[in-house]
């Protein structure tokens, strides 16, 4: 899992881990679940049994039941949710924006400015606080862990979809889709300069900056980082500004984000990776005042998680949800649209 220090609010990185053993050659028999306690620091007899029903504890690369004897030179493959953290989180009534509700999960339309977890001095008033009192009734949600539900995130400054598993075996579940690149989602994003192309897909490994632990890199030759993928499409162009689909296969920290610098196209107003600065355009006046008045307007990267589609954990029934641009970035395409057609006079 790709974090800063472990904590960083992330562009839909996945917020699971992956463990693999292999058993001695003189294992003798002894159940999965007994043997992974043993294996896995802060995990309970609860999240085995739930990983295990969910199909993500894989023996030899077969799923299997929590009662499977473990024999010599076994190959375990297992993917849980994120561990238990460091402090007890504090459920806050905060008001969220839930697009959907059952009794295996919610759908969450996160506006821009909300911190999903806390950390980083974040310890109150973020999405996950929200969650905790909204749910505070359920099992999971009363046993003071740092990101309960939470397989997947976005950034604070990053608005969209999002959804929280309610069971532990909902969690694990959709953390194996996850992990499986079996999920689909889709982000719209203002990014600057114009494509030659229409569409297409930028690969690149992404792993952290040396020069600045803030800041991830794209790595294109050699074993650095994690592999990343985005598939981008061209929905409008505004002159010196488009406005792109990403279609990500992988859920890097920042992937879309670092992946737009990578190509010389960085999202609009993103102070991160230099989108926030006049980066194609006229040299007038005018001109650089309608920019600065964009920037007034939404005063974050222009990035909107849009849609997100999995399988439900219990009915296996495929779920697709879209959501609509929030105001400051509709405002901002808007004003654009406006320009490029020579109808924006007041800049």
């Amino acid at each position: 899992m790709d974090t800063f220090d472990g904590k960083d609010q992330t562009e839909s990185s996945e917020l699971f881990e992956h463990h693999r053993f292999i058993t001695d050659k003189r294992q003798g028999l002894l159940r999965i679940d007994k043997y992974l306690m043993q294996k896995i620091a802060n995990v309970s007899r609860t999240k085995i049994q739930a990983a295990a029903q969910a199909g993500c504890i894989l023996v030899n690369e077969k799923p299997v039941k929590q009662s499977y004897k473990i024999k010599p030179d076994d190959v375990i493959s297992v993917v849980l949710p994120h561990p238990p953290a460091e402090f007890e989180l504090v459920p806050e009534n905060i008001p969220i924006n839930i697009v959907y509700e059952d009794d295996e999960l919610i759908i969450i339309n996160k506006p821009a400015g909300m911190v999903v977890h806390p950390g980083h001095g974040n310890y109150t008033g973020t999405l996950v606080n929200a969650i905790a009192w909204h749910l505070r009734d359920l099992e999971l949600f009363s046993k003071g862990e740092e990101r309960p539900g939470l397989v997947h995130r976005i950034d604070k400054d990053t608005s969209g979809l999002l959804v929280i598993g309610k069971t532990e075996y909902a969690m694990s579940h959709l953390a194996k889709q996850f992990f499986d690149r079996k999920t689909s989602r889709t982000y719209q994003a203002l990014v600057w300069g114009t494509f030659k192309d229409p569409e297409g897909t930028i690969e690149g490994n992404i792993g952290r900056d040396i020069r600045d632990r803030l800041k991830m890199k794209v790595y294109p030759e050699g074993n650095d980082g994690k592999p990343a993928i985005t598939h981008y499409k061209l929905l409008e162009e505004f002159g010196y500004v488009s406005l792109i689909e990403c279609r990500l296969e992988t859920g890097r920290t920042h992937q879309i984000r670092v992946h737009m610098e990578f190509t010389g196209h960085p999202v609009f107003n993103d102070s991160r990776y230099g989108g926030d600065r006049i980066l194609k355009g006229t040299t007038f006046a005018k001109y650089k005042q309608f920019v600065q008045n964009c920037f007034a307007l939404m005063p974050r990267h222009a990035l909107h998680a849009k849609s997100l589609g999995f399988d439900h954990p219990r009915t296996g029934k495929r779920m697709h949800f879209d959501s609509l641009l929030p105001e400051d970035m509709a405002g901002v395409i808007e004003k654009w649209r406006r320009y490029v057609s020579g109808r924006e006079y007041d800049t």
